[in-house]
């Protein structure tokens, strides 16, 4: 995918990860409403917000996923929840893609030294 001046690169969504029981009764540390963002790349937390680690490695192989843009039949577009991996636990985590897209190129994102950039951190890409 271009841009407007030819340059080859991709849109990703913002994400909004939260914490979601509908009356189930978690094992797990898990609190009603308590989120983070995905922001590219980064995960950006609430103050106070705590995450299992072991529902983050649950979670993490799903974000860039949910990031890209996918046809609006794929499951990836129209499945939000993603249960807690510990079977006994009630606690489920939302995945919604916000409105908020960002543009990243491919030179400021790649490790390849050939087509590496500006890192998209240091150029204001992405933000």
């Amino acid at each position: 995918m271009q841009n407007d001046s030819g340059e080859r690169g991709f849109w990703l969504y913002d994400l909004r990860v939260e914490t979601v029981l509908d009356g189930r009764t978690p094992v797990c540390r898990h609190v009603e409403g308590e989120s983070f963002s995905v922001e590219g790349e980064t995960l950006v937390f609430d103050p106070g917000t705590r995450v299992s680690m072991y529902a983050m490695a649950a979670l993490l192989p799903l974000l860039p996923a949910k990031q890209r843009m996918t046809d609006p039949d794929d499951w990836m577009s129209t499945d939000t929840e993603i249960a807690c991996p510990d079977p006994h636990c009630g606690g489920r985590f939302r995945i919604t893609r916000l409105s908020k897209k960002r543009w990243f190129s491919h030179a400021s994102t790649t490790g390849l030294p050939d087509a590496r950039g500006t890192p998209y951190w240091q150029g204001g890409e992405g933000t």
